[in-house]
């Protein structure tokens, strides 16, 4: 969201559209060079750049104008030192998920309908969570939207008491934060549901390792299993969240010597990782085996993989979760919610009848 500017002054505009001192220097235009250019107040011009509702349309685009013509640019460094408010949401990222990624570009969209904007940090392989969190504190983010974060309940609600808390992707028991999820346990249960209904019995999963997310993950697969009587078929690899972890399961598998017809992974990228071993090894994808993966990333969708998934929806994840922010910040909301939403399978090409 635009800001006024806090410096003041006086200043000279020549007909060339230039914001100039008296002693003829150029210098950066002002909110007051637009205001004078179109012969209106300061406050009137900065509710136009703000998108505050107001002014009329043709007001608004002979102050915008006015804006482009000069070359005006809002110093956001200047405006967030004379307001309390800086009307940024902080987001913790994981660098590598492109889940994540696609998450970011939903927020942003979300955020700039509703006047905010997004400060983001990273998790890298040397950036832990609590350095992540503590450079969006830094950056005066007003609330936290925390893309699958790992700490535990009390850590985060013990930072819930800085700026309010929004975790996105994890199930939070019995903490007083507002949480943004789809139900994993019931979308691995839907894989399983479809593989099943293919004529599929020995279904494998290759796990997320720990954590909340894969341990619903995990639980989904093993009820899924037990409600269509294959308790006895129940397989369990571990696994991580990375394309590394996807081809050590499936070299597992294949040295194992007794190879299911179907395999689940934890997301999208390990499921990916399964797809490049079992290519390696000549092993056809679905004529052999089916790969089923979860998220419906970009990476999924590109006609090189073209991934049976489940999709989480990340444009309503990402919604809920600015709306979630905004409720707290703006609304007054102080109790807790938990946004649940459905997640859906999305079938492509590498599922299919067991030979």
């Amino acid at each position: 969201m635009l800001h006024e500017e806090i410096c003041r002054g006086e200043a000279l505009v020549d007909d060339g559209g230039s914001a100039r001192h008296g002693n003829g220097v150029s210098r950066r235009p002002r909110l007051e060079d637009v205001a004078a250019r179109v012969g209106l107040s300061t406050a009137s011009v900065s509710l136009v750049l703000r998108g505050v509702a107001g002014p009329s349309e043709r007001t608004r685009q002979r102050v915008l104008k006015a804006a482009a013509e000069l070359g005006y640019q809002v110093d956001r460094t200047a405006s967030m030192l004379a307001s309390r408010r800086t009307r940024l949401l902080g987001v913790m990222v994981d660098i590598h998920s492109p889940f994540h990624a696609e998450l970011v570009e939903h927020l942003h969209t979300a955020a700039e309908e509703v006047g905010y904007d997004l400060v983001l940090s990273t998790l890298t392989r040397t950036r832990d969570e609590h350095t992540a969190v503590d450079t969006l504190l830094a950056f005066r983010s007003e609330a936290l939207i925390l893309l699958g974060p790992t700490a535990p309940a009390d850590t985060l609600a013990a930072l819930d008491n800085k700026a309010p808390v929004i975790a996105v992707g994890r199930r939070i028991a019995d903490a007083d934060l507002d949480v943004v999820r789809t139900a994993d346990d019931d979308g691995v249960g839907q894989i399983v549901d479809h593989l099943v209904g293919l004529g599929h019995r020995e279904i494998a999963h290759v796990d997320g390792g720990k954590g909340v997310i894969a341990t619903d993950r995990r639980r989904g697969y093993r009820t899924a299993m037990r409600r269509h009587g294959l308790d006895d078929h129940i397989r369990i690899l571990h696994g991580d969240h990375t394309e590394e972890a996807g081809e050590r399961a499936a070299r597992q598998l294949l040295d194992s010597g007794r190879l299911p017809t179907a395999v689940v992974a934890f997301n999208d990228q390990s499921a990916i990782g399964v797809l490049t071993a079992l290519a390696r090894a000549g092993v056809a994808v679905p004529g052999e085996v089916s790969v089923v993966g979860y998220d419906d990333d970009t990476l999924s969708r590109l006609s090189c993989f073209n991934l049976t998934t489940v999709s989480q929806g990340a444009r309503e994840q990402a919604r809920h979760a600015v709306t979630a922010a905004v409720e707290r910040l703006d609304q007054g909301r102080t109790e807790p919610r938990e946004v649940v939403l459905a997640p859906h399978l999305v079938v492509r090409g590498t599922t299919a009848e067991p030979a």
